[in-house]
């Protein structure tokens, strides 16, 4: 049988709480304001809505405290995000995007090494 997961903390469910709350006045702001706000308004709307899906799997995902600390020595997601990000750099055709590619697989790159470094021992 299966420990219950702890509650989550406060911190946690004020994010989750602020991000719906920005979903839905974005989303209410798209309705309500005049042409390029109304826009804007449903971008940051959207934004909010794809964060909080986000926040919620890493949440189910990593159940107890320390959540960043887990994700920063998750070796994996590192390269993962390492890869995915040099093959976006090499398909992108133009140069507008590109270097912000090869910024994400360095920093996946770090990423990567850290995960290493901090999981040396394990």
């Amino acid at each position: 049988m299966t420990e219950p997961r702890p509650p989550w903390s406060r911190r946690r469910r004020r994010l989750l709480a602020g991000l719906a709350l920005g979903g839905v006045a974005g989303g209410l702001g798209a309705l309500v304001l005049p042409a390029e706000a109304g826009v804007t308004a449903a971008y940051l709307g959207a934004l909010c809505g794809l964060l909080l899906v986000a926040a919620v799997v890493v949440f189910l995902a990593i159940p107890g405290p320390d959540t960043l600390g887990t994700l920063l020595r998750t070796t994996p997601l590192a390269g993962a995000v390492c890869v995915v990000a040099a093959l976006l750099a090499l398909s992108n055709p133009g140069e507008s995007l590109r270097w912000l590619w090869w910024t994400a697989a360095g920093a996946g790159a770090a990423w990567s090494a850290a995960a290493l470094w901090l999981n040396r021992g394990a």
